[in-house]
């Protein structure tokens, strides 16, 4: 069960503890799209993301968008990120995710994975051996496949703030 829980959990991607994974030797940072960066029903990156990437990028971190969605979701929303991009990446599968790790020129000691679900993100994290940060989902809606396995998740992470006392 623990290959399911994260390493670090935040509320968003704007509350990334760029310190701490400075020190565990991060470089890179690996973003699902839908419900992590952006609502999975927003075609284009905000500017609050854009800012973000950039400032991410001055930090010298390397970064990636890898999400199960297709080929023209993954583009549309990079257009103005300018990260690598990965789509129909089948997470919990890690093929696509050690490409992208090879492309970026980091490993699964100095790559950390930031997604929103357990049973795609977490899970392909730690099957990669990457450091795995969770976040809260950005907003509700879902797509149908992904509301469907939401309310285990919510178990799950219950059980995840109980043992590391964080609030849920």
């Amino acid at each position: 069960m623990e290959n399911l829980f994260p390493d670090i959990y935040v509320p968003s991607v704007y509350e990334l503890p760029l310190e701490e994974l400075r020190k565990k030797g991060i470089r890179g940072l690996v973003f699902d799209i839908d419900n992590t960066i952006a609502p999975y029903d927003v075609a284009d990156a905000d500017e609050q993301l854009v800012e973000l990437f950039k400032i991410l990028k001055e930090k010298g971190f390397r970064l990636c968008i890898l999400s199960n969605n297709n080929k023209k979701r993954v583009r549309r929303f990079n257009q103005k990120l300018r990260a690598l991009a990965v789509h129909k990446a089948g997470k919990p599968g890690t093929k696509k995710l050690r490409k992208a790790m090879k492309k970026m020129g980091t490993d699964a000691a100095t790559t950390a994975i930031v997604g929103d679900q357990i049973f795609t993100d977490m899970w392909c994290g730690h099957r990669a051996g990457l450091l795995c940060v969770m976040t809260a989902p950005i907003c509700e809606r879902d797509q149908f496949a992904t509301w469907i396995k939401r309310g285990l998740e919510r178990q799950l992470m219950k059980l995840y703030f109980y043992r590391h006392k964080q609030p849920n």
